[in-house]
């Protein structure tokens, strides 16, 4: 194997192929790269991000398509850019390492310098080529480090058992607790006015949301439904959502959720329809039920890739411009009929003299229509076309939730239509994440197994549940650890990382470990909930901001195993 050259290529990932012909010497991660990294006794300069991030584009153009600073890299460093889509165990444990170096949270695109080991020294999320606003260039930073390496390599390496020492997560000895009170810190931090946690940038974060509605189903309480019945006004009619065709952006820069950042990622999504669709439930409003039904129908139209399966975001950018697809000038759009009876409109614009489209009520289709007309003759934004085991089996869940709402979609059978594309691709063969047959994650295993119990329990079809039981015992042979009492991020044999992942929190879709407690409990599997749900508690106690689907789940594991009615929506009130 070669280092000096760019191997990016020969991976089928999108993310990577944008960066194939970088001057930069990039490397596809692997044992034989961590092994040359180690042979030539260089440290790497690990790049993880995804294709529709806008700031991974931003490093790329700056320094990763700049010669001098890719000479720099190749002559310093082993080069490897990784896709957080094909690794999410690597943007676990290196977010985590970052986050414990820097004190912050971190973000895309992650910079991490590694020893030669492969284990993490430094590390930053982007760099500006030129030196701005309190940061270094990027070429001082890899002149930096580089310096320090030569000069400090021993003890740099000497710190991998304290890094890993620090990792590792801590647990009590707590065995259950109170959860409510866990939960209500949580409402302490929620923008009562405007919705979401408090200040910019605004995150739906519909890990927290899900478990304030499950507490609402369960005590019937306004405080669990009030800031759940904000988010969905505030995302339903402000710039966040896409009122021409659906859909919503990753978040919003400002606290007004009006300046979206425009990516479309089909996890938040299909995240967006199950709990719309389950707030539907409580709230019967017309308006939500055509937001959840034009969301539904964008995502099966837009995101279906060429496995008939969903692929997994759009761009931010189009012709080098973020937001440019989504966009109105006042002048090509204040002699739509009516308009501006429809959406708040300034012929100064409200974002860099441009319109983001933000709702007074719902516009007719004729208005829709003509907004279409405009948008459609600019060129679309990059489609990320990669297949997500895990985003494909929430996005059946989603559906089967969205069908109570809308029968007369029939979202149902749309759902089983899927599942026997997943069965054809995966449960016949071998379960893997995206592209490598040789990676899967504790999160697919996970989710697949949610849908089955979902269709299972829809369509009462006990062929699922069977499934479900089968592939959930293969899922604890694979990730489960015994002495710990908990699954494992990655499959325990895999060892191209210097650690362990064990996570416990949620990020941008709910925990793995949290979601296989809840299928536990619902395939009668008690006795393998106990001790789960038991390791969970003693994390819960020191990690509690970051477990929303945990207290979630063990609340839901509590209440079965006491002998009460629920599911894992909620239990009865009357119980």
């Amino acid at each position: 194997m070669s280092i000096n050259q760019n191997t990016l290529a020969s991976d089928p990932s999108p993310y990577l192929q944008q960066h194939k012909d970088n001057p930069v010497n990039w490397q596809v991660w692997s044992k034989e790269t961590l092994e040359v990294a180690k042979k030539n006794k260089k440290p790497i300069l690990l790049s993880i991000g995804y294709a529709s991030c806008h700031w991974c584009h931003v490093m790329a153009h700056e320094s990763f398509e700049d010669k001098e600073t890719a000479d720099m890299m190749n002559k310093y460093f082993v080069n490897s850019k990784v896709d957080i889509e094909e690794r999410p165990d690597l943007d676990f444990v290196f977010q985590s390492s970052f986050q414990l170096f820097n004190q912050t949270g971190g973000g895309w695109p992650l910079t991490m310098f590694l020893d030669e080991n492969g284990v993490p020294f430094m590390g930053g999320t982007y760099f500006p080529k030129n030196s701005q606003n309190g940061l270094p260039s990027f070429k001082e930073i890899l002149q930096k480090v580089h310096n320090a390496y030569a000069e400090q390599k021993e003890n740099i390496i000497k710190q991998k058992n304290l890094i890993v020492k620090n990792l590792d997560l801590k647990k009590n000895s707590v065995l259950s607790q109170d959860l409510e009170p866990i939960l209500e810190i949580s409402l302490n931090y929620l923008d009562p006015e405007k919705g979401g946690y408090k200040g910019a940038p605004k995150f739906p974060t519909f890990n927290l949301y899900e478990t304030l509605l499950y507490f609402y189903n369960k005590t019937n309480q306004k405080k669990y439904l009030d800031p759940l019945t904000l988010l969905i006004k505030q995302i339903c009619s402000k710039g966040i959502y896409d009122h021409v065709e659906g859909g919503i952006s990753r978040y919003t820069v400002d606290e007004n959720w009006i300046i979206p950042h425009f990516e479309k990622m089909l996890y938040d999504n299909v995240q967006f329809i199950l709990l719309l669709s389950k707030y539907c439930k409580i709230n019967e409003e017309k308006y939500f039920k055509e937001k959840l039904e034009q969301t539904i129908e964008f995502i099966k139209k837009e995101f279906l890739n060429e496995n008939n399966l969903l692929g997994s975001a759009y761009d931010a950018d189009s012709d080098g411009e973020e937001g440019k697809y989504y966009i109105y000038h006042y002048e090509e759009i204040k002699n739509i009929k009516d308009i501006d009876d429809y959406f708040e409109l300034d012929p100064k614009g409200n974002w860099e003299n441009k319109t983001i489209l933000v709702e007074k009520k719902k516009p007719p289709k004729e208005v829709l229509d003509k907004l279409l007309e405009i948008r459609i003759k600019k060129k679309k934004p990059f489609f990320d076309n990669k297949t997500q085991l895990d985003l494909n089996c929430l996005w059946i869940s989603s559906l089967i939730s969205a069908h109570e709402i809308l029968p007369r979609k029939n979202y149902i059978k749309l759902a089983e239509e899927f599942f026997i594309k997943i069965e054809k691709k995966y449960l016949n063969k071998t379960i893997q994440h995206s592209y490598s047959k040789e990676l899967v994650f504790l999160e697919d295993y996970a989710f697949l197994i949610n849908t089955l119990n979902d269709l299972s329990d829809k369509t009462m079809n006990f062929k699922y549940k069977e499934q479900a039981k089968k592939i959930c015992q293969e899922a604890i042979s694979k990730f489960y650890i015994n002495e710990k009492a908990i699954f494992q991020k990655n499959n325990k044999i895999n060892n191209d990382i210097f650690f362990k992942p064990i996570d416990i929190g949620d990020n941008t879709i709910p925990n793995g470990n949290a979601i296989m407690l809840i299928n536990l409990v619902r395939l009668g599997m008690i006795e393998e909930a106990k001790k789960l749900a038991n390791s969970l508690n003693g994390y819960l106690n020191i990690y509690k901001n970051h477990m929303m689907t945990a207290i979630r789940a063990l609340d839901f594991f509590n209440n079965v195993n006491s002998g009460k009615n629920c599911n894992e929506s909620g239990c009865k009130i009357d119980d």
